[in-house]
């Protein structure tokens, strides 16, 4: 490792070494070589003079790529695609005539991005599987547990610890069905010659239209797409990338949504994120146990959450046909947008799968607020057992301002209930105001709603896809 260069953590530090390989140098270029093989093939098999010999030697030097000698080529033709065929050719000295016969670089290079795209989606596919599984399980789990909901980060009414994350299991849920629908639609470039126009096939196969159809579907079909664009310029349209990474961009905004709230949470001590048995905090105050799996999740997710822009101003800015100032860009924004979803999905299921919840301290807060949330069903049973509803009324709101007094002033605990259960004019149902205050009875359908949500969509997408979730969940280090 060469420690006076800089090191890029998506790849040196934090992402799986397969989403790391779909990105490579190796994954490319060797893609590039299997496009050259294919389209050879396809061209052979439409009626191009071209031999077995020739294929045959193509397919031995798929993979055994002489790096060093593609760079020493590039520094004087000042272009990759060429300086790989060259490299290529030596090694193929019976092909070299017919390597990238009728293409454009962007044979090579849109098409191996698209497959790299699509072979990323899937990578992403199977751990957004195990997140909607784990967050699924845990929902269940704690569905009837109460705990404080919060509106504007103040105290609101009761919810279940379940229900609060069936929102995160939701929102990864939608992305899945996002990241499905483009996966079955990525569309390849195949083969459209250098302004899209298929003029150089037009020459090789003496304007036959039809075997030209019939090259660029079959070229497709060899790289595993049945769609292929129906025009391009010289470059698929950008539109293509926008799309893709908005679905990438869509996981870190519910990522960072559920971290966030883990973070909060971890503040209130309701729950916790894995800590390690030697892990460290912090240097100076070694009692701290800071949420630094889930301050990650949040930190990549508003770098890639930015990401889809790159896109989104490539595709604006195309000039025409094609402009290479998309190149640089893409070369960027492309890899770093899957590595970062990889990541963070690894991340968050690591912190799902080892989760600490902390009843008592969630049960404490409750009993803290619940007994103003109560107070109206109070009101009812003692109107019904005969009580005048407005001088109970002018009561509650006396001894409600009193008990905030204390929480607030004082830092007391709330004494409402015992100051209700103190008044002669709740008398009539003071043995049973602490059943009333029961924090079971003020959570809606939370529980149902967890249970249906989980029955009617996760149970039947999890087995859709049974066998497909990914194992992959990394305990990385900072």
């Amino acid at each position: 490792m060469d420690y006076n260069s800089f090191l890029n953590p998506l790849t040196d530090r934090y992402a799986s070494k397969e989403m790391s390989y779909n990105w490579s140098p190796q994954k490319k270029h060797s893609t590039w070589r299997r496009l050259w093989l294919a389209l050879a093939e396809c061209e052979k098999e439409l009626g191009l003079n071209i031999t077995d010999e020739q294929l045959n030697e193509m397919r031995q030097h798929l993979d055994d790529i002489d790096f060093q000698a593609v760079e020493a080529v590039e520094k004087d033709l000042r272009h990759d695609v060429m300086s790989h065929i060259h490299v290529f050719g030596k090694q193929c000295p019976a092909a070299m005539p017919i390597i990238h016969l009728g293409a454009t670089s962007c044979y090579v290079t849109d098409n191996t991005e698209l497959i790299q795209m699509r072979d990323g989606l899937k990578l992403l596919r199977g751990k957004l599987l195990k997140v909607i599984r784990l967050l699924a399980d845990f929902a269940m789990k704690n569905r009837n547990l109460p705990t404080l909901g919060f509106t504007h980060y103040q105290p609101a009414q009761l919810t279940t610890v379940g229900k609060r994350f069936s929102l995160y299991l939701q929102d990864f849920m939608l992305d899945f069905e996002r990241l499905e629908f483009e996966l079955d639609r990525l569309p390849f470039r195949s083969v459209k010659g250098t302004t899209g126009t298929q003029a150089s096939f037009m020459a090789l196969f003496e304007g036959d239209q039809e075997k030209i159809k019939l090259l660029e579907k079959n070229v497709a079909a060899k790289m595993g797409f049945d769609r292929v664009i129906p025009v391009s310029g010289q470059t698929y349209t950008r539109k293509v990338d926008y799309f893709v990474l908005t679905v990438l961009s869509g996981i870190a905004q519910s990522a960072y949504k559920m971290a966030g709230d883990i973070r909060l949470l971890a503040n209130l001590r309701e729950m916790e994120e894995p800590f390690g048995k030697k892990q460290i905090g912090s240097s100076a105050m070694a009692y701290k146990r800071n949420p630094m799996r889930s301050e990650r999740v949040c930190a990549l997710s508003r770098y890639l959450i930015n990401l889809p822009l790159n896109a989104a101003q490539t595709e604006a800015t195309q000039w025409f046909e094609r402009t290479l100032d998309d190149s640089a860009n893409r070369r960027l924004s492309l890899p770093e947008s899957f590595l970062c979803a990889d990541i963070i999905l690894s991340l968050v299921i690591n912190i799902i799968d080892g989760i600490q919840v902390w009843p008592n301290v969630i049960a404490k807060r409750v009993a803290a607020e619940l007994p103003f949330m109560a107070t109206e069903n109070i009101l009812m049973a003692a109107v019904k057992a005969g009580g005048n509803r407005q001088e109970l009324h002018e009561a509650i709101r006396v001894h409600s301002m009193e008990a905030a007094k204390q929480i607030k002033e004082f830092g007391r605990d709330n004494d409402l209930i015992e100051r209700i259960k103190n008044d002669p004019a709740f008398s009539s149902i003071k043995d049973r105001i602490d059943s009333i205050v029961n924090p079971h009875d003020f959570i809606g359908r939370a529980p149902e709603q967890v249970e249906e949500l989980v029955a009617t969509y996760i149970e039947p997408l999890l087995a859709k896809h049974a066998g497909e979730q990914s194992d992959k969940g990394e305990d990385i280090n900072v």
